[in-house]
């Protein structure tokens, strides 16, 4: 599966968000996927409810925490509101969604309350059974594969890779350094520290790597 979260990430700063599902259109991608397993559908029912993470996340804008860390937890919340969505469920998935992403970010906002946030791609969220901790991006996989065994063998897909390699020294400087692609990942503070530029500098550089990688994924679909 392509490792899309990134360039969701994109389209949501970019506010170009993919159209509405239609009701109809809504239905058969939940049969696809939670009947059928159909990956693709849930990637559809992710990307096409996108604009309720911002949505969401606009109401924690003036809290301490970075608003792009809140879109990302917003995006999980996503993530997991499309994978336990029950299909026989009197509520629409948008008001389910809804109540999951804020959930999501509410859980972080207390748990982070009294010290620096640290959720990013390749944070520390659980333990497995031997002891390893578990990183955020093993917990968006595909949730019909074992969570432990996909620990072991994820590695970013093909795709990514090149779209990577399409981006400018310094987008690739900047996106490698956000979300820990060669290590631990920084703020956009710490960034622009050891790159000494401004951080609105950083902010811009990520947002438009983000949405050329966006644009390149979706080309290639």
């Amino acid at each position: 599966m392509i490792l899309f979260l990134l360039p969701i990430l994109g389209a949501i700063k970019s506010e170009s968000y993919p159209k509405k599902l239609t009701s109809e259109e809504e239905k058969k991608y939940l049969n696809d996927f939670h009947i059928n397993k159909n990956m693709e559908a849930r990637n559809k029912l992710i990307e096409h409810n996108l604009r309720l993470v911002a949505h969401v996340a606009k109401k924690y804008e003036n809290t301490s925490e970075d608003k792009d860390d809140i879109l990302s937890i917003g995006i999980l919340g996503l993530i997991k509101a499309v994978d336990t969505f029950q299909i026989k469920n009197n509520n629409t998935l948008a008001t389910y969604a809804t109540r999951c992403i804020e959930n999501e970010i509410l859980m972080t906002l207390r748990s982070n309350k009294n010290r620096r946030n640290t959720i990013y791609l390749q944070s520390p969220v659980a333990i497995d059974k031997d002891g390893n901790e578990m990183e955020l991006l093993d917990l968006i996989e595909d949730p019909n594969v074992d969570l432990y065994e996909n620990y072991q063998k994820r590695h970013m897909s093909k795709e990514l890779n090149e779209a990577l390699k399409k981006l400018s020294s310094r987008e690739y400087d900047i996106i490698a350094k956000r979300y820990g692609l060669n290590g631990n990942a920084l703020t956009q503070k710490e960034i622009a520290s050891k790159m000494n530029i401004s951080r609105s500098y950083v902010s811009r550089i990520e947002k438009r790597a983000l949405l050329k990688l966006y644009l390149i994924l979706k080309d290639k679909k």
